[in-house]
């Protein structure tokens, strides 16, 4: 059975205004990760994701890209504690 972790996301660059939430929830879906994500007002996108850690690694990978218009200068990334609590993967205003 894979391990079930929580990772929490902040990525920078030229992130917003370019799709970038509501194509990092379709990938978070097609991986089966679940969590939110956020436009956050200093330009920067905030981001939890939940699932199994090879789920969760490859949506990470893919937000290290973004979308075709997203110029991605960074993700600060911070592991937290497994909860469980989304069934889900909503973008958040």
């Amino acid at each position: 059975m894979a391990k079930q972790v929580r990772a929490h996301a902040i990525i920078n660059g030229r992130v917003q205004g370019v799709c970038f939430r509501l194509e990092t929830q379709r990938t978070a879906k097609q991986y089966g990760v679940f969590g939110w994500v956020r436009n956050k007002y200093d330009g920067t996108v905030e981001a939890v994701f939940e699932g199994e850690d090879n789920a969760v690694a490859s949506v990470l990978e893919w937000c290290k890209r973004g979308p075709a218009l997203a110029v991605v200068g960074g993700v600060d990334l911070t592991w937290q504690d497994y909860a469980g609590e989304f069934n889900s993967f909503d973008i958040r205003r």
